[in-house]
């Protein structure tokens, strides 16, 4: 694995990059197929999938993170970089994100595993090649989360998951988050959450209800008056105990790749460096770099997407493993 050489190193700096930096994905070389998978009897999603040139060494499903979507920077160019190493991509928006929201009347929340192992079930009855999920911030939680859900039936499924710049432990990610020094990104998610609402109430106003939108202010007061109440869990202490991903670490059965900056502004790296998993657990691997802020892994010379690589590289090394023990 190459060390990752930033391109700067102020966290917060690189996290803006990264967010903003373009990325070409190539739809002439490889179309996309927009598929809506029903994944409850009242709620489906959209996946766009591109798929290489004859046969997939293996698939991946990429998974955003918070009010992200399938069009999500970070996205794109993974995608582009697995379909010339020769693996179908499956770009996974979660409930009513990316513009689905009249498939579903509910919204996503951090622990919700069900539609993403709904449609990995899908695709590993169309394929046998060796099925990946991969998962950016939020929705690296959920991966992990599923993982560890699965537990023992994991590796029936799946051949590996990655999780890039995770809020393993949500509660602590908060009260980091609501830090003067991230008013940015909290501000950004906060207008965005209440915006979704909004638009819920105008589609379903018998069920969603704005009147204390003006009152939120932070990440946490959502959480605790609207998904916390909506999908019953009570108050937000209860939703981060219970959907935070650390808790299903230890449950993880499947070669499991963590990538986390030491510097995120988001997440404290203690919920790291203090958890036992990522000692006891031999299904884990973490690469823990001092540098890179929140999904901002830009780096200096050539290889300006050093996640793709390191990615894509551990990727490829399962698959080709999975597929030389496989019966001929």
């Amino acid at each position: 694995m190459s060390e990752f050489q930033p391109l700067v190193r102020n966290p917060h700096l690189l996290t803006i990059l990264g967010n903003f930096w373009p990325r070409k994905l190539d739809v002439q070389r490889f179309p996309v197929e927009r598929r809506v998978i029903q994944t409850e009897p009242d709620v489906s999603v959209v996946v766009y999938s591109q798929r290489p040139s004859g046969e997939p060494r293996g698939q991946l499903v990429l998974v955003h993170g918070l009010e992200g979507s399938s069009d999500a920077g970070y996205k794109k160019s993974m995608t582009q970089h697995a379909l010339e190493a020769g693996f179908a991509v499956h770009r996974f928006n979660m409930r009513s994100c990316g513009g689905t929201e009249e498939l579903a009347k509910s919204n996503y929340h951090a622990g919700q595993t069900s539609d993403l192992l709904h449609v990995l079930r899908v695709l590993a009855r169309e394929s046998t090649a060796p099925l990946f999920a991969g998962g950016f911030s939020l929705g690296g939680n959920v991966v992990l989360k599923l993982a560890g859900e699965l537990g023992e039936r994991g590796p029936e499924l799946l051949a590996g998951v990655v999780a890039v710049s995770t809020p393993i432990d949500l509660g602590r990610c908060v009260e980091l988050l609501a830090r003067p020094s991230n008013f940015v990104y909290e501000r950004r998610f906060v207008t965005r959450l209440k915006e979704r609402i909004r638009k819920r109430a105008q589609q379903h106003p018998e069920l969603y209800d704005p009147s204390r939108l003006n009152e939120v202010r932070t990440v946490y007061q959502f959480d605790d008056w609207y998904t916390a109440r909506y999908f019953g869990f009570g108050t937000a202490d209860n939703y981060y105990g219970t959907q935070s991903s650390k808790n299903y670490l230890d449950a993880i059965r499947v070669p499991a790749l963590v990538i986390q900056a030491k510097d995120d502004p988001m997440i404290p790296f203690e919920v790291y460096a203090s958890h036992p998993a990522f000692r006891t657990n031999p299904n884990l691997e973490l690469i823990a770099t001092e540098h890179g802020g929140h999904l901002g892994f830009l780096a200096r010379g050539p290889e300006r997407f050093w996640l793709d690589g390191v990615v894509l590289r551990w990727v490829g090394k399962i698959a080709e493993a999975e597929i030389k023990l496989r019966p001929s």
